[in-house]
C-alpha cells in the first residue's frame, strides 16, 4: 500500500516537474525564461532527498502554488509582451 503511494506520488512530481518546464517555455523573453527553467531543476534537486512525509506534502502544496503563479505570469507576460523585436533579432535581419 505504501509503494503504490508512493508511486503515484512520484508520477504525481514527475507530471509537475514536466509542467513547469512547459511554463517556462511560454515566456516569450528568454532572461525569464532561462531563469524559471534554472529555478525548476534547482527546486526539484533540493527536494528530491526529502524523506518526511509531511515535508513532502508541504513541498508538493508550495510546488503546486509556485506552479499557479508561473502559469499567471507566463499568461500576463505574454498579454503584455513588446511589439516590437529584441536587439538581438532587429540585428540579425540587419545582417542577412
Amino acid at each position: 500500500m505504501v509503494v503504490a503511494a508512493q508511486a503515484s506520488s512520484r508520477a504525481e512530481v514527475l507530471t509537475m516537474f514536466c509542467t513547469f518546464l512547459r511554463v517556462a517555455r511560454k515566456f516569450t523573453d528568454y532572461n525569464i525564461r532561462d531563469y524559471t527553467k534554472c529555478q525548476t531543476v534547482d527546486n526539484f534537486h533540493q527536494n528530491r532527498n526529502l524523506s518526511d512525509m509531511s515535508a513532502i506534502s508541504s513541498a508538493f502544496s508550495n510546488g503546486k502554488a509556485q506552479l499557479e503563479v508561473a502559469n499567471r505570469q507566463a499568461l500576463v507576460y505574454y498579454l503584455y509582451a513588446s511589439k516590437l523585436k529584441s536587439v538581438m533579432k532587429v540585428q540579425n535581419l540587419i545582417k542577412h
